[in-house]
């Protein structure tokens, strides 16, 4: 089938001319179409694909009434019907060259930043607890269906036909193999909210270890990898690489390195989050997964921790824990001694003053409100050994320094940042330490 050039009806009765193939999948195909003089992508099933998703149809309409959870899916906008009536399609908005797929990162055909993969994960997460409150459930997580900028971090989620009320959805996809919780693997469950947060594990996982969590030793000893030793691994005998209990499936050195590596890179904090959700999250899927909240607040204080090799400019991460070893505090990257910068602790969360640090209203209160910065790190002017935090905000700040003098921010006014120094945003105060 090819419709570049025909003009289809939306339901609406609008025209809806197909301009270019754009690619194709199992269910069907995607083109770039114009409605109303606007560019939007078309999803066009196949014929014989929808006997296997008899409710694909009700399935549609249904998310078009309920209406995008977040402007990060790519989500049915209105069915597009075949003249023919042997099937139907439906538009969405078209994504932008800009996103790429996280099959480019697996294969290191883009290299973002860490600021880049925290701000993706922490969109992820954000976006499938949006999707989750309207008691829906994705079905099919996995890198086909995520795209992000690998520049920003910001993400577009598609393939949205696949979204379906929680723990009833009948007909269609299970999920995509590797990604599927143990419980779909075993044929004991439907998808559902809690076997998306399994997926929403895994591919959290593969983004910041390049790694599967369950192919360790076990994985490499399979001669014959077909579906019984799929089943095997990923359903009936399930166990985490990094499991503290048990270190018989630890990755092999010189077959999966990747895991290895960057397993060490993390801080502690996110290393105990990845542990709990394969393993009290395989027990116990209804109580032991982590939760999309929990991913999203985890991965806004990784990016807050990120800090710079003076020697080499590597990002690597400040953590508590290691500094409480007193073992020499290394960069991952060139193996030099690492000298934290200046940082400013805002309740529990402590944020890295770097050169481009920038404090949001969530920062100071106004939880995930990244939309406009209220501070920046600056350099002094004159002397490029002095730094300071500038008030981008509306507010003025009141500071106190470590000998007890107090002083006002206006807005656009700076500070120099120093050891002790206290600063009172208004709604929360932070300290500032060296």
């Amino acid at each position: 089938m090819n419709l570049v050039g025909q003009v289809l009806r939306t339901e609406s009765g609008r025209e809806c001319k197909v301009e270019r193939f754009l690619g194709s999948g199992g269910q069907g195909e995607v083109y770039q179409v114009s409605v109303d003089g606007r560019p939007y992508a078309l999803k066009w099933y196949f014929t014989e694909y929808l006997p296997q998703d008899p409710d694909l149809r009700e399935r549609l309409q249904d998310a078009i009434r309920r209406g995008a959870p977040s402007d990060r899916f790519l989500w049915p906008l209105e069915l597009v019907n075949d003249p023919r009536k042997s099937t139907f399609g439906y538009i969405m908005l078209l994504r932008e060259p800009r996103f790429k797929s996280l099959i480019d990162l697996m294969k290191r055909r883009i290299e973002p930043s860490f600021r880049a993969l925290c701000t993706a994960a922490f969109e992820l997460a954000d976006s499938y607890l949006k999707l989750h409150a309207k008691g829906l459930c994705y079905r099919d997580i996995s890198f086909g269906n995520v795209f992000f900028d690998p520049n920003t971090g910001e993400v577009r989620i598609c393939d949205n036909d696949n979204v379906a009320v929680t723990g009833i959805a009948k007909g269609g996809i299970l999920g995509t193999p590797r990604f599927m919780a143990p419980e779909i693997v075993r044929g004991e469950t439907l998808p559902s909210t809690d076997t998306d947060l399994y997926s929403l594990a895994v591919l959290l996982f593969y983004m910041f270890m390049l790694h599967h969590p369950l192919e360790g030793k076990r994985e490499m000893n399979i001669h014959c990898f077909d579906l019984p030793a799929m089943n095997k691994l990923y359903g009936f005998e399930p166990l985490f690489i990094f499991d503290p209990d048990d270190d018989s499936n630890r990755p092999v050195p010189g077959y999966q390195d990747n895991a290895i590596i960057y397993w060490q890179i993390y801080p502690q904090f996110l290393r105990d989050m990845f542990i709990r959700a394969f393993t009290d999250g395989l027990r116990d899927p209804k109580n032991g997964r982590v939760r999309e909240s929990e991913w999203r607040g985890a991965f806004v204080a990784l990016r807050d921790s990120i800090f710079y090799c003076e020697r080499c400019g590597a990002e690597n991460f400040y953590d508590v824990e290691k500094l409480r070893t007193r073992i020499p505090y290394r960069c991952w990257s060139c193996n030099s001694n690492l000298h934290l910068p200046p940082r400013i602790k805002l309740g529990q969360a402590v944020v890295m003053l770097n050169h481009d640090t920038r404090l949001f209203p969530h920062h100071t209160g106004t939880l995930y409100d990244f939309s406009m910065p209220i501070a920046e790190v600056v350099q002094h002017p004159q002397n490029p050994n002095v730094w300071g935090l500038k008030n981008l905000s509306k507010s003025k700040w009141t500071i106190t320094r470590s000998d007890g003098t107090l002083s006002e921010v206006l807005p656009g006014k700076s500070f120099t940042i120093a050891a002790n120094t206290k600063v009172n945003f208004g709604s929360v105060e932070g300290e500032i330490r060296v």
